[in-house]
């Protein structure tokens, strides 16, 4: 495939291009996944405490959100795709590391390196499904990461549960589909010319225009407990269902992980037409109810229950993060964008590891069983918080005659 000279944006949307970074996107996320369904091998093996898997689980998305803070408009300046090759590269690094742990400190650095390139890709990845169609692209940003997610715990817990080789076989195979795609990238369209700015792009611009300040106050509460979910699933959820249900198939982790991301992504393109505020709401409410079903599934021990309050909060974090997103974007003009949803960023990804951290620390002063009630009831709080303030909101702007 020859390389077309480079241009400042597609001049026609390339669907070929688009499948493609798509399944990049996905492969990224996927990777940040499969580790979920080992995390209770690994723990049972070197002998670490829920806290320490929670920091294993943390380390990723805080390293994330610094690389995306810093090197977030570099390919505006470099070029799209020898960023997105060189973030390949540092995944398959991660891959190899994950492979030669033998330690805690092992499995430390390879979700740190995982981090710094997931975060380089998810900048990079976003901007080039833009150039590459301006009308499909950003859907395809907004459920690639879901679906991925859904694939990396799914395939991830059946490697592990009926392969051979469990801690290694799917960052054997992750890292061979990656060094795949990292050939393939130089065959792709450049769509940013280089230009100057490179160092001075480095420097993290994070700021709330006045004008959104309200609305990013009345959506934290339910953007907050949508991600702590999301963080508290992906780090222990399996450990979770083990001690419920009594159930050690590593399977349930990664149906747990699937169903919650593939209803956020089924949620996002149904709704994805919808008016913001009202999508708010019922992404707030049904993210509510599947974690009280959540609670139940928990104090009665039942698989199955487990399963659907993760398909209902699931739903309610699709509509959640859409309504949010389409709620704050049109408050801020074309040139505070990058820096509002900056912010965006920095309480999501805060909102999906320091809670999770929280609640390792938790567990091992009142057990994990205490400490899901006890985060499931503030999730439920943080989101009736949200649901009243949205509701009131709503009244002001059409009051009853």
């Amino acid at each position: 495939m020859s390389t077309p000279s480079p241009v400042t944006v597609a001049d026609a949307p390339h669907p070929t291009v688009r499948w493609f970074l798509s399944l990049v996107l996905m492969t990224f996320l996927a990777a940040s996944a499969a580790p979920t369904p080992m995390y209770h091998l690994y723990q049972q093996s070197w002998h670490f405490s829920a806290t320490m898997l929670t920091l294993i689980f943390a380390v990723y998305p805080f390293t994330l959100l610094i690389t995306l803070l810093v090197l977030g408009s570099l390919s505006d300046h470099v070029g799209r795709k020898p960023v997105i090759f060189a973030a390949l590269i540092l995944e398959i690094l991660s891959m190899a590391l994950f492979i030669k742990a033998d330690g805690v400190d092992g499995l430390l650095f390879a979700r740190v390196i995982q981090g710094l390139a997931t975060g380089i890709a998810t900048s990079v990845l976003a901007a080039a499904l833009f150039d590459s169609d301006h009308h499909k692209g950003p859907l395809a940003n907004s459920i690639s990461p879901l679906i991925g997610l859904a694939a990396g715990g799914l395939l991830s817990s059946i490697l592990v549960e009926y392969a051979p080789m469990p801690l290694h076989l799917t960052y054997w195979g992750m890292a061979g589909l990656m060094a795949v795609q990292a050939l393939m990238v130089w065959g792709l369209p450049e769509t940013a010319k280089r230009q100057p700015g490179a160092l001075k792009s480095l420097h993290p611009r994070i700021a709330v225009p006045v004008a959104a300040r309200r609305a990013m106050l009345e959506i934290a509460p339910a953007n907050i407990a949508a991600w702590a979910l999301g963080g508290f699933t992906l780090s222990l959820a399996p450990s979770l269902i083990t001690a419920a249900t009594g159930l050690t198939s590593s399977l349930n982790g990664g149906i747990a992980v699937a169903v919650l991301t593939l209803a956020g992504a089924v949620s996002v393109v149904t709704l994805r037409t919808k008016n913001a505020a009202a999508v708010l709401r019922l992404g707030t409410a049904t993210q509510a109810c599947g974690v009280a079903v959540f609670l139940v599934a928990i104090n009665s021990g039942q698989l199955w229950l487990f399963f659907l309050g993760f398909l209902i909060a699931g739903a309610g974090f699709g509509g959640s993060f859409l309504g949010s997103v389409r709620t704050l974007v049109p408050l801020a003009a074309p040139h505070q964008r990058a820096g509002l949803m900056s912010a965006f960023y920095v309480m999501s990804y805060l909102a999906f590891s320091v809670p999770a951290l929280l609640a390792g620390t938790m567990v091992r002063k009142v057990g994990l069983i205490t400490t899901a009630n006890g985060y499931g009831m503030i999730l439920i709080a943080l989101a009736a918080v949200a649901l009243t303030g949205q509701i009131r909101r709503r009244n002001a702007a059409c009051p009853v005659k």
